[in-house]
Formats: structure tokens, sequence, C-alpha cells
């Protein structure tokens, strides 16, 4: 089944709008407020300070962000937030900090906690190989936790928490970078949201970081200046010199699920059709494609699966980048498949990947 368009289902870097590459293209070239290129757009100008500004308000329109919430736009990925959340929170306390390991991602944020005080892994589905999340009696929550940490959304293993875990009085933290923006969320349920672009933001270089003011101010007296969330609170986000290319884009997505999506309400709606699309597709042959996550815990952004044997997986693979359909390998640390289903994946494209499955099941199983 050829198709007229290359389509990325790629877990990351992920698909963006149509409409937003379009306006980066003219945009590397020239601006149009400026008529400079944004690659060569100074950070300090009034032209940036009005794309930060506008990318804030754009995503406390979109999440319902209450003004008590600080929004950042940082560097360094989830990578970095594993290490400067217990560095801010936990460093040098008599708490313990408690981490959900549920996936690939998941299991790297107490590591790098445990350099900075006591973690605690209080659920690990490892010996599950990560194929299903914790029923809330499975939880063993302590009322003195400095924080709860868990990943909304398991990209690697097609994971999805359908509710926020959590005692009420415990600081919640969450990594959102493969859903944030997917749908609406409670956001007065966390002190802080974290998540890496490349996914449903806009291309790798910034990280949004949503922290409540009561929550920043526990922050521990003496840390390093570019590792204290206070620094970036203080600065409105330009304490260095942060990616304005990655920022700029950002803000075209954000306006893009404003004005075309008409918020994220609309986008969950879109979402959710297009995984019960391509997963009633792989469900429809049971025998013959096997999806990695139980039934109550799949993912509406990322759909992990299996084929009978590797040979077939390759096959599949070669057949569909000759299609045009791109990105569909999983994981490293799991192999087999996987079909990423990010806000700019549209229906149409969700469609044809649907049918595609349906001709390749038929073909080969």
């Amino acid at each position: 089944m050829q198709t007229s368009t290359q389509m990325n289902f790629s877990g990351g870097p992920g698909a963006l709008p149509a409409p937003v590459l379009r306006q980066t293209r003219d945009a590397i070239e020239a601006l149009p407020e400026t008529g400079l290129s944004v690659l060569g757009m100074s950070h300090r100008s009034a032209w940036f300070r009005a794309v930060l500004d506008e990318a804030e308000h754009n995503l406390r329109e979109l999440l319902d962000i209450p003004r008590h919430y600080h929004v950042l736009f940082m560097q360094g990925g989830s990578s970095l937030q594993f290490s400067m959340l217990p560095m801010n929170f936990l460093r040098g306390t008599k708490q313990r900090a408690e981490y959900i390991v549920s996936g690939y991602w998941s299991a790297k944020a107490p590591v790098e906690a445990r350099h900075e005080g006591h973690a605690s892994v209080i659920w690990d589905g490892y010996d599950e190989r990560y194929t299903r999340l914790p029923q809330a009696d499975e939880l063993r929550l302590s009322e003195d936790a400095a924080y709860l940490h868990y990943v909304s959304n398991e990209t690697v293993e097609g994971l999805e928490f359908a509710e926020a875990p959590g005692l009420p009085g415990v600081p919640l933290v969450c990594d959102m970078s493969s859903n944030l923006l997917a749908g609406p969320i409670d956001v007065e349920r966390y002190a802080l949201i974290y998540a890496h672009a490349q996914k449903n933001l806009g291309p790798s270089g910034v990280t949004v970081v949503i922290l409540r003011d009561d929550f920043a101010r526990r922050a521990r007296g003496s840390l390093p200046t570019m590792l204290d969330y206070r620094t970036h609170i203080d600065t409105r986000s330009l304490y260095n010199t942060p990616p304005v290319f990655a920022i700029y884009v950002l803000m075209l997505v954000t306006r893009w699920l404003r004005g075309e999506i008409g918020g994220v309400a609309a986008m969950a709606e879109i979402n959710r059709a297009k995984a019960r699309a391509v997963y009633g597709a792989l469900d429809a042959y049971p025998g013959f494609y096997r999806v990695h996550a139980e039934r109550s815990c799949r993912s509406t952004m990322n759909i992990a699966f299996r084929l009978p044997d590797t040979v077939t997986e390759t096959l599949f693979l070669e057949a569909a980048q000759r299609d045009g359909l791109h990105g569909l390998e999983g994981h490293r640390s799991i192999g087999g498949l996987r079909a990423s289903l990010y806000n700019a994946v549209t229906l149409d494209a969700a469609a044809t990947l649907t049918q595609w499955l349906t001709d390749f099941a038929r073909r080969y199983g």
C-alpha cells in the first residue's frame, strides 16, 4: 500500500503539525516580524521576550494553569530533571522521596535521586516486563514523603496512567514528556510537572517545567545557580542563552492547538479516535500482532507491539518504510515495533496505518 506522502510514527523526534512546519521553514529564512532568520535572533530582543510570553500564555490557557504556578522553559530534557528535582527538594533532608518505576524511562529517575538522598522505589513492574501499571492498593505510600514521582506515559512500553497516584499533602511530581498537551489535566493535583520536547511540544532542546510556587520555595538553600529552580523563576527563563529556535516552534505548536484544533479537550478526542483505530487493527489479528501493554493500561500516544518472530518484524519495517511509513521500530530496550500517535499525527495518517496493518496481516499472517 504505497502512500503519496511520508508519515512519521516515531517515538521521538515525533511529527510536527504541517502548518507549523511551513511556518518554521519560512522563519528559518526570514521572520515576518523582523526580516531576519529565527536562527539569528537574539535571546535578549523584544521579539524573543514576546515569544516567551506568548508561549507561556498559550500553555496557561490550554492547560488552565493557575497563577500560583510558574511556567519555565529550560534545557537538558527529563534527564536533567531527574537530577534537579532531588537536588532542590531531597538534598539535606531526612525525608525520603518515593518513585513508581513503570518502565524503561521511569527506572532512570530514582538512580539520579539516590545521589542526593533516600529514594525509595515503592512499585516496580520489571518482573512483569513492564506490561501493566500498579493498582492503587499496590502502592505503599508514605504521608511524610518529600515527594512522589511517576511518569504518566511510558513511551517505550506504551503504558499510560488513567488516574494520578498519590496521597493528599504529599507533593506529586510527574514526567509528562510524551503526553503533555494530549488532553486536559488537573494541574492543581501536582507540585511539579515537566516535559521535554520532541513529542507533542516541538523539537528537542526545550523542556517545559510547571512548578507550584509554595513547592518552589521549599528548595534547598545552597545549590549551583543553574540547577536551582528559583534562578529560572527569578530570571523568567532567561538566566542563560535559551534554545530560541525550539521555544519559537513550541509557541507555534501551542498556537496551532488553540487556533486550529480548538484546545486540548478537542485534541484528546482526536487522539482517542486514532488510538482506537490502530489498536482495533492489531486486536483483529491476535495470533499475528501482540500488543505489549495490558488492555487497561494502553497508551493513546505510543503503541508497542510484536509480531510472531524477528524475521517478520524486519520484513514489516522494510515494507513500511518503502511505503512511506517511518519510525515504526520499537525501542532498543525491548525491540519489536511501535507506532507513536502524537498530536501532530493526523486522523488520516492513523487511518492509513490502520489499513496498512490490516493488509500486512492478511498477506503474511
